[in-house]
């Protein structure tokens, strides 16, 4: 496989641009054309200004967002948005007023939440979810981690590749103990699928469980009644077998860790926060947004 550029993708969010194999995916799996898009956006625009309920920008880019996830469909749209704000009110202690500066130090301390620095050979944008040995739960909490996802996904929004292409999570267990069974409570569980499936307007591809330890069946029987039939159909459990994961992810867009042909991981949030900074103005709007009244 020829070697791919990842300069643009390392430690850096791609914007303002989409490529042109990107523009087909779009029109291909998401209905988008010149055409859709005005519509929709107007229609979006209307049906906005008439749900007093919520408070949401209205500019294009925004909009697009929301539109995208919902393959240009402005009614589904709008109920995107209304499930988000529903979702902002009920967590509004840790998700109303976040910015990049108060997640700042865990997350560049931290080994929790990663990026792989390249994308997958699909082009999607790879979350590494580190729940296992990595993560001690007395020094980051889960209501710690999950501010953590929440700010990535937020900036990963501004990313156009990715709001079409969508993005890969690996959920890596490895040297899971009780300690961290604890910590991902039924609270936790619900909050973050509730999350996942109903208040994240980016297109989540594929779920990948790796390096589960036989404890694991114990996280699993939280997470399960929270899981609805679309996410259950994307997500995989892998357990050591990496040949099971390259059926998903290819080889070469994989560190070592992942018995890829990449270098083993030697990064995480020290190189991810200058990215994460750029957009902290956009993450202060966004926290504020959702239900008109909270």
């Amino acid at each position: 496989m020829a070697t791919v550029d990842i300069s643009e993708e390392a430690f850096n969010l791609r914007l303002g641009y989409l490529k042109p194999e990107t523009l087909e995916i779009a029109r291909v799996e998401l209905r988008e054309t010149e055409e859709v898009k005005a519509e929709a956006i107007q229609k979006l625009r209307e049906l906005l200004k008439a749900t007093p309920e919520l408070n949401y920008k209205d500019d294009d880019a925004f909009l697009t967002v929301f539109l995208r996830a919902c393959h240009w469909y402005p009614d589904g749209a709008l109920e995107k948005m209304k499930t988000t704000a529903t979702f902002r009110k009920e967590y509004a202690a840790l998700v109303r007023g976040l910015l990049v500066e108060q997640v700042k130090e865990k997350f560049v301390k931290g080994s929790v939440i990663n990026v792989l620095r390249n994308c997958d050979q699909k082009g999607r944008r790879v979350l590494i979810v580190n729940c296992g040995k990595l993560w001690d739960p007395s020094e980051i909490s889960s209501d710690d981690m999950f501010r953590m996802l929440y700010m990535v996904h937020i900036a990963a929004q501004r990313e156009e590749e990715t709001q079409v292409r969508g993005v890969v999570c690996v959920m890596d267990f490895d040297g899971l103990a009780m300690k961290q069974v604890k910590a991902l409570s039924p609270s936790f569980s619900k909050r973050l699928l509730t999350f996942i499936q109903e208040a994240m307007p980016l297109r989540m591809k594929e779920v990948h469980f790796v390096k589960q330890p036989f404890i694991f069946n114990m996280v699993w029987s939280l997470f399960k009644p929270f899981v609805k039939e679309k996410l259950n159909k994307r997500m995989h459990f892998h357990g050591s077998d990496m040949k099971s994961l390259h059926k998903f992810l290819d080889p070469s867009v994989l560190p070592a860790n992942y018995k890829g042909t990449l270098p083993a991981i030697n990064y995480g949030g020290t190189e991810w926060i200058g990215a994460l900074e750029k957009q902290a103005d956009y993450v202060a709007e966004w926290s504020q947004l959702g239900p008109a009244q909270w």
